[in-house]
């Protein structure tokens, strides 16, 4: 009795391990993701005109869609990318001045610690650009303008959970390091970083 009970334990056990074969060998190296994204600005500013972290930008909830490649089950390169996201933008002592737009997408390259199990945790880093557009902030009569683009570093942690060989759960956190010049009507009054913490969670597909 235990010897059959035995067998048919080995049996189960096989079929399982072949299945999960099946299903990696069946995955695209192709992955979309879409996940509701919290960012946390973390804003900085210095400069001789205002007093040191004068300037602060609202947080944002924002749909993040992101592409990844895997070139070996445990290296991916991601694309992150979005729309255009409104902030508004206060001063100290001054209150809220107006609002910017800023576009952010984002390449890292990821390792995958567990890439033949449901729970695959990565780490990556990579860079990020940032487009900053339609300002529309003033201070009494003077226009208050970001002057330069962004490029800064990257970095992420996170895991997905696969569901079956097209599905999976994703939870991910980035820093992103963003920063820019304020001008008042053409004269620099300070430098600001935002350096947003970047959480989303959502849902994978490979395709």
């Amino acid at each position: 009795m235990r010897s059959r009970l035995s067998a048919v334990a080995v049996s189960l056990g096989l079929i399982v391990a072949l299945n999960s074969s099946v299903v990696l060998a069946e995955e695209s190296p192709w992955l979309f993701r879409f996940r509701a994204l919290n960012l946390d600005m973390d804003s900085q500013s210095s400069g001789e005109v205002l007093p040191a972290d004068a300037i602060s930008v609202s947080d944002k909830v924002i749909p993040d869609f992101n592409i990844s490649y895997f070139f070996t089950p445990n290296w991916a390169a991601e694309l992150v990318l979005t729309i255009p996201q409104e902030h508004d933008v206060k001063v100290e002592g001054l209150g809220n001045i107006g609002s910017f737009k800023h576009l952010p997408p984002t390449l890292t390259l990821a390792y995958h610690f567990s890439p033949d199990s449901n729970f695959r945790p990565y780490v990556g880093a990579g860079i990020n650009y940032t487009l900053f557009m339609d300002e529309d902030m003033q201070v009494g009569n003077a226009e208050v303008t970001l002057e330069n683009d962004s490029i800064g570093a990257a970095y992420r942690v996170g895991f997905d959970w696969v569901i079956n060989k097209d599905w999976l759960l994703n939870v991910d956190v980035k820093k992103i390091l963003i920063g820019s010049d304020v001008y008042l009507d053409g004269t620099k009054i300070s430098s600001l970083d935002v350096d947003p913490l970047a959480i989303g969670v959502g849902i994978g597909w490979y395709f």
